[in-house]
């Protein structure tokens, strides 16, 4: 019996559903690095945005977190509680306000993506053929080889 040949754009649909499906099977993994560090999905995406020494203007992480200005607000408000981030004026606009990590925000960053960068038991099951193979395909995608730890990450 012969099968019937997938097109290109039907091959990397199967591709990029096996790909989501792994992260969502694998979210537990994820999950717990947060719950240790007594962080929500949305304060891993706040920490993650933020820098230590250059802070963000509410418009510009409401921007890029795709939300409005007041969701913006209330992540950054769960940040300052836990003395992660701090409001700062700009000196040459007092009516700005810049957001930035504190020090102690940025060590849970840090803990934060350490933890999220440990991979699942699953990825381990692999062998070493396997792997090599995988991390050779996904070197080609866009974005693959991006460091989580780099400056240009927040």
């Amino acid at each position: 019996m012969k099968t019937a040949v997938k097109s290109k754009r039907a091959l990397a649909a199967d591709v990029w559903r096996r790909i989501f499906g792994f992260l969502i099977t694998t979210r537990r993994h994820r999950d717990v690095v947060l719950e240790r560090l007594g962080l929500t999905p949305n304060d891993a995406k706040a920490l993650n945005t933020l820098q230590e020494r250059e802070g963000r203007s509410m418009r510009s992480l409401a921007d890029e977190w795709l939300c409005d200005a007041s969701n913006a607000t209330w992540m950054v408000d769960r940040l300052e509680e836990r003395g992660l981030a701090e409001r700062r004026t700009v000196p040459s606009d007092r009516r700005v306000k810049l957001v930035q990590l504190t020090p102690e925000g940025a060590q849970v960053k840090q803990r934060m993506l350490e933890g999220m960068t440990e991979p699942p038991p699953e990825l381990l099951e692999l062998d070493r053929p396997e792997l090599e193979a995988l991390i050779e395909l996904l070197a080609k995608l866009p974005g693959s080889d991006a460091d989580p730890f780099s400056a240009g990450r927040g």
